[in-house]
């Protein structure tokens, strides 16, 4: 079980314990005491019921009543219970006071804030009045319910035909754009009302004569008849819903009931409360108070530091979360040393060269010729190469490598690529071509993603014999832009394909920097291609060749792209 639900099982059950407690002693007062029903008096219903009606007619909802309650409770005396006919409580005085709600009184009375309409005699037009008046109903309290929920004042007067007609005193534009919203298919009211059109006269309801008698309705009084109870059903799932209002209480109690029950309960409560607190705490602090020596061991340097975990709960998921930390931590250390070392490596040995060639020439065992100083310039070239590349490394992985995107065709970059190249590939004997059916549009640093291409296709020259080829291509697959550089070099072994982009890494360990180049090519390019929120992968077999595959998100403006924007 996790801690969040044993958390929630310990509360439940001191929620029933109080829940019980309250029972009891509801139970225990109710045996006790003597029932009597208090009353109002009928004009004390019609002013409790017209005020609640005018509110739900006047706000459209019931929302905010209870201040209306309230003072109902206090102008009557009376305890003033409102609840839906479905028995959903709207407001109550005891509730509003803090107090135990007590049972509810016998004197209950309906209140519905829907509207009546009064219907001119003539169908056609008592037809026309009703399809207009039920969207603009439910137009308007819409309106009345948003301004009532901000507390901004709302006034209500009726048209000729009983329909309300809604006022605000302030211009809330959210208000006014839910007002308007469709909330009804329009279709569905005509059908309602015309079906009152063709009233079945056959059966008709009897209507009330002067002298007391009944006589069947006529037609107009038929279809007026439907055309009410249409409009009222039509606006039914807007309006304010019906309420049921109950005055008074019974069982009220004669007598003052003992508060030493209370007490022991309370009692209760409060000690089962305490013993799962320190349950709780027991559980929770214990593997927290690991956690806070193994990070107080981490902060000071060890980065061995991890803490035991057991179970699945979220206290275990915390202290899996800082191993996984630390692991991190510590591999970003050996990283960090290992970068370090093969930077000093990297640089020892040309270093150490220099140094000799330099202390020869100020002994003067070697002469100094033109051809040593241009070796010398070669091998200070190379480090200083190194040196940037380890720069542009170094700010591509901290995120702080500048990048100047732009909409541009893939197929022109790859294009350019393969003219910068054209003459090594062709003093190698390489075929070096461009795949691209259509253009191809991403929003790229052309400078950053030259550089990727011209280290790929640089790779790809070394290592393919004379003969062979090397293309790029570079097209549309699943919604995304992919960019190959494919050759028929020689090949990776599969054991070396995790390495390959790794700094230092060389493919023919036997080449040195001269011939290899830095190690840290790939290294550059896998750290700008997911700057621009791509992804490379290589796939090699030996003999056949070697082909890296570029996904990079395509441009959402290719037209823009072409005249530069």
């Amino acid at each position: 079980m996790s801690f969040r639900l044993r958390v929630l099982a310990v509360v439940m059950l001191v929620a029933v314990t109080a829940v019980a407690a309250t029972a009891w002693l509801t139970l225990r007062q109710a045996s006790e005491q003597i029932t009597e029903s208090a009353t109002a008096d009928q004009e004390t219903i019609e002013f409790v019921t017209a005020e609640l009606k005018a509110y739900g007619e006047v706000h459209g909802t019931w929302e905010r009543v209870a201040s209306l309650v309230e003072s109902l409770g206090v102008k009557t005396g009376q305890r003033v219970h409102v609840a839906t006919e479905f028995g959903e409580v709207v407001a109550d005085t005891d509730q509003i006071a803090g107090n135990t709600p007590r049972e509810v009184g016998a004197v209950t009375t309906a209140v519905d804030p829907r509207p009546l309409l009064s219907l001119p005699d003539d169908i056609r037009e008592a037809y026309a009045v009703t399809l207009k008046a039920i969207p603009a109903y439910r137009a308007g309290v819409r309106l009345a319910a948003c301004h009532t929920r901000r507390g901004t004042p709302v006034e209500m007067t009726k048209d000729q035909y009983g329909l309300p007609q809604y006022n605000v005193a302030e211009d809330i534009p959210e208000c006014n754009t839910f007002a308007e919203e469709p909330n009804r298919d329009s279709r569905a009211d005509r059908e309602r009302v015309e079906a009152c059109m063709i009233p079945d006269l056959a059966h008709p309801s009897p209507r009330l004569r002067d002298d007391g008698s009944t006589a069947p309705p006529t037609t107009g009084e038929a279809v007026n008849s439907c055309l009410s109870r249409a409009f009222t059903d039509q606006i039914s799932d807007m309006a304010a819903v019906p309420l049921r209002v109950t005055l008074g209480a019974s069982g009220e109690p004669s007598r003052q009931i003992s508060a030493m029950p209370l007490i022991g309960a309370a009692a209760g409560v409060a000690v089962l409360a305490i013993a799962g607190t320190a349950l709780l705490s027991r559980r929770v602090l214990r593997p927290i108070g690991r956690l806070t020596e193994a990070a107080a061991r981490l902060g000071r340097g060890d980065l061995t530091s991890r803490v035991a975990v057991v179970g699945q709960d979220e206290v275990a998921e915390l202290g899996r979360s800082f191993n996984r930390m630390a692991d991190s931590l510590q591999r970003a250390e050996e990283r960090q040393r290992r970068l370090v070392a093969d930077v000093a490596h990297e640089l020892r040995t040309p270093l150490a060269n220099l140094r000799g060639y330099l202390e020869a020439l100020k002994d003067g065992v070697m002469a100094p010729d033109p051809e040593l100083f241009a070796s010398l310039h070669e091998e200070a070239v190379l480090q200083q190469r190194i040196v940037n590349d380890l720069q542009d490394l170094a700010l591509a992985e901290a995120g702080t490598l500048a990048y100047h995107r732009v909409v541009v065709d893939l197929g022109e970059l790859l294009e350019i690529g393969r003219v910068a190249h054209h003459a090594r590939a062709e003093a190698a004997g390489v075929r070096l071509v461009v795949a691209v059916a259509e253009p191809v549009y991403v929003t790229v640093d052309p400078d950053r993603m030259r550089q990727v291409f011209g280290n790929l296709v640089s790779n790809a020259l070394r290592a393919t014999p004379a003969g062979g080829s090397v293309t790029l291509s570079a097209g549309h697959i699943n919604g995304a832009v992919v960019v190959r550089v494919a050759d028929t070099g020689t090949g990776i072994p599969p054991e070396l394909l995790p390495y390959v982009f790794d700094r230092f890494w060389r493919g023919d360990q036997a080449r040195g920097r001269r011939t290899g180049g830095s190690g840290l090519g790939l290294a550059i390019v896998r750290q700008i291609v997911t700057d621009h929120h791509g992804t490379i992968s290589v796939a090699s077999q030996l003999g056949a060749g070697t082909t890296f595959t570029i996904t990079l998100p395509p441009a959402l403006s290719p037209q823009k792209g072409r005249h530069g924007a």
